[in-house]
């Protein structure tokens, strides 16, 4: 299942800022969630991007609850992967939205017991901004350049790419450019005092400063890959929670499906309820043209792009954020492509890497 790009821009709302600073208190584990029938509720972590678009439609137009039923979801706001996955490996969260490197990461160091990457959300959307007077590669010796993160995905692209110019870099600051993990949303705010030279980062902040700050693209991750896809957020389950409830990691997949088919099928209608969703996680709304713009960037798939992770796994080796390790059996897709033949779907792969 591919989805198209979602152009259409909303009415005028005026630039402001959003998103909230980092993750919010995970929530105490249920008392009464027990095995089958009697789970009071699913916590399901995302991120407060558009690259996380699937997770804001299916909370604003109750997709996920609907498929649910009687098993409340409970949901927190990340601002970035390594953030998430503490949540999940701690037992706060059942399952999150998030990128791929921190997923690789999580089950590699827990010798695959961890977590599950059990679907695709989103593809694309991921670029270097600069600011004027840097117009190629060569122009960033001595710069200072932000990512979300240390180990999140753009934080690994960043690094990969600066490798592949020539570039030293530090996953403790320094070398010949210096690479600093922020949150994006004071990203941003130092990007407009000029105390950072750019940023590799998930839309909309990519379109953020670009419309907002008046920087301009140097790399967009898409042209870095075959066909310019690549996974920009998954769906990814703990391994106990799905093991212990199989029905209810089916469920919140059918919500999940029905966000991605909404994103394709209400297209006019998106930008509306994505900046209804992002309101009601941070407070604020994107601009029309921040949000037109940051959705011209990404496609909402259920295919993860399996056959895309090997080479994440050597990037996150090169960039010095991952350990070395096997990701066979990071995929488990055997509950989505059921559903998808049962909606008469094609099949999605886990290129040898999981079961489908």
């Amino acid at each position: 299942m591919k989805i198209n790009r979602t152009t259409t821009a909303l009415t005028a709302l005026g630039i402001t800022a959003m998103m909230l600073a980092g993750c919010a208190s995970a929530s105490a584990a249920p008392e009464s969630g027990e095995e089958g029938d009697g789970l009071a509720e699913v916590r399901l972590g995302y991120f407060a991007n558009v690259t996380h678009a699937p997770a804001l439609v299916g909370l604003s137009e109750g997709l996920f609850q609907d498929a649910l039923g009687d098993v409340d979801l409970k949901t927190e706001v990340f601002n970035a992967g390594p953030a998430a996955i503490e949540a999940l490996s701690a037992g706060a969260i059942d399952a999150t939205y998030i990128g791929p490197n921190p997923s690789i990461n999580t089950f590699i160091q827990s010798g695959g017991t961890s977590a599950h990457i059990i679907a695709g959300a989103t593809t694309g959307g991921a670029a270097l901004v600069v600011r004027d007077g840097i117009d190629s590669p060569e122009d960033l010796e001595g710069a200072t350049i932000a990512s979300p993160q240390l180990g999140n995905t753009q934080d690994v692209a960043l690094r990969t790419w600066l490798a592949d110019e020539g570039y030293e870099t530090s996953t403790s600051g320094g070398g010949d450019v210096t690479i600093t993990p922020t949150e994006n949303a004071q990203t941003l705010t130092l990007f407009q005092d000029g105390q950072v030279d750019g940023a590799w980062l998930p839309e909309p902040w990519v379109s953020r400063l670009v419309v907002e700050a008046g920087a301009h693209v140097l790399v967009d991750e898409a042209d870095l890959w075959p066909d310019g896809e690549f996974p920009t957020t998954v769906l990814l389950v703990r391994a106990e929670f799905a093991e212990q409830h199989p029905e209810v990691v089916e469920e919140l997949l059918e919500g999940h499906i029905a966000s991605v088919a909404w994103l394709d099928e209400n297209a006019e209608e998106a930008p509306a309820v994505i900046n209804g969703a992002l309101e009601e996680a941070t407070g604020k709304k994107l601009a029309d043209e921040v949000l037109a713009r940051a959705l011209e960037n990404v496609t909402f798939s259920v295919d993860p792009h399996a056959d895309t992770f090997e080479t994440l796994v050597e990037d996150g080796l090169a960039a010095g954020t991952q350990k070395e390790g096997s990701i066979d059996g990071l995929f488990d897709l055997r509950a989505l492509n059921a559903l998808l033949e049962k909606d008469g779907e094609e099949p999605v792969s886990a290129a040898g890497l999981g079961e489908d």
